[in-house]
Order: C-alpha cells, then structure tokens, then sequence
C-alpha cells in the first residue's frame, strides 16, 4: 500500500476505535443500571415492582429487536438533533450508544441474576438497604461477569461499527466499502479484515486478563 492509504488505514482505525469507546463507556453508565433496575424490580427483588419491569423489559426488547442497519437509518433525525449531523464518526456514535444499552442490559441482568440469593438475604438480615445491598453485594459478586460482558459489548461494537460505514460514518467499515469494495482494493479489504481480527482479539485479551483476575480476587 501507497503511504497515503496506511495514513487512511491508521485514521481510520482510530475512528473506529473512538466510536466503540465513546458508545461502550455510555452503554456501561446507562445500561449497567438498567440491568440493576430490571434485577431489583423484578419478582422477589429488593425493590419489587412488576409493572415497572414489564413496561422497562418491553421497551428494551423493543430496541433490542430492530436490526442495527434499520436503527441507524430510523434514527437519522435524533443524530441530526443532536450532534447537529447525521454522517461522520460523531454521528454514528448515537445510534451505536442506544443501540448498545439495552444490549449490555440485558448481559449485566444475566450476570446480577447469577448472585447468589443467600447473600443478599444475608446483607438484608444485617440491616442492609437497597443501596448497600447493591453496592456490597450485587456488583461485586457479578463484577466478573460484569465485565465478560462489556467485553462482548465491545466486540459487538466494533462489528457494529464498522456496519455503520455504510452511511457514511468512517472507520475501518468506511474504508473496505469505499476503497475495498467499490474500487475493489483488493489489499485495501484484506488490510482492514486484519486490522479487525487484530482489534477485537486485543479487546478479548484484554477483557479476559480482567475477568481472570477479578475470579482470583473472589
């Protein structure tokens, strides 16, 4: 490849890696808590409120059931609304960020339904509230799971990402359709194919290093 393309290569890859970053850390902060709600309200929960649950449940399977590619285009007008564009790698962000939430909700409700229920029966025979309970008990004995599943989230991100090249938004996925597949650049497609594999192996290394050491510590 030219240097002019290994520079595309490289700022490419940098856009992508800004896309799964920025959508990660806000599928982390807003979907973390939503797999806790959908936890605690469910039946026999420490804040049981069923109703709540079903109408939360509904409105995360509801996002979580439209394909990504027709999520991105739908919400074209929200990204437009918000970050004042609907292409680039900012505007791809938004879709990404919605799109992931409810995913890693329902991951980290997984992993907070694993813990085990004689623990916090146990915090609340000590006189533990909602809080502490969830602060003491629920995180750090799903914590491992917790994290095997943002790494996952990640991964899918980056897949998802490099989807949303489609539309424009750059990255790796914008490079192997512009260059890779409509100037057929043969050694364009293979690089970032590369490049990917390289990527999302990093985050699965990175991640299970974490998950290793966070069992040990438990």
């Amino acid at each position: 490849m030219s240097p002019v393309m290994i520079e595309l290569l490289f700022r490419s890859l940098w856009e992508t890696v800004l896309m799964t970053a920025a959508s990660g850390f806000v599928s982390l902060v807003a979907g973390l808590p939503l797999g806790l709600v959908l936890v605690a309200t469910d039946r026999g929960g420490i804040a049981e409120q069923r109703w709540l649950n079903r109408v939360l449940g509904a409105v995360i399977n509801g996002f979580r059931s439209v394909p990504f590619i027709i999520l991105l285009v739908a919400l074209i007008p929200v990204t437009r609304l918000i970050v004042g564009t609907s292409i680039g790698t900012w505007a791809a962000i938004v879709p990404l960020s919605i799109a992931a939430t409810p995913y890693y909700a329902r991951i980290a409700e997984v992993s907070l339904r694993e813990v085990d229920h004689g623990l916090i029966e146990a915090a609340r025979a000590m006189g533990g509230n909602r809080w502490t309970i969830v602060r003491e008990v629920l995180v750090p004995e799903a914590l491992p799971g917790i994290v095997a599943g943002f790494t996952v989230t990640l991964i899918t991100l980056v897949g998802a990402s490099a989807m949303a090249g489609a539309i424009g938004a750059g990255g790796l996925g914008d490079l192997a359709i512009r260059y890779g597949y409509q100037r057929f650049e043969t050694t364009i497609m293979v690089a970032v194919v590369i490049v990917l594999i390289i990527l999302v192996s990093g985050i699965q290394w990175i991640g299970d290093r974490l998950v290793a050491r966070l069992d040990h510590r438990a």
